[in-house]
């Protein structure tokens, strides 16, 4: 089974606007939790550069 973890980012309460991250071997799985169906599976290199590229994209 599946352990997914809610975002710190994310509103209080078991709201349905939080994204929800997940780990599976050496793959991380996110999901918004609105729609838990559709599952973004990436690797962790893969997840810290999109993490850089947004927060350059915000600061720049």
């Amino acid at each position: 089974m599946t352990q997914w973890q809610k975002s710190s980012f994310s509103g209080p309460g078991d709201g349905n606007e939080c994204v929800e991250l997940a780990q599976v071997e050496d793959t991380l799985l996110l999901r918004e939790s609105d729609d838990p169906e559709r599952i973004l599976s990436v690797t962790p290199q893969g997840l810290a550069a999109l993490l850089r590229r947004l927060g350059a994209a915000r600061t720049g």
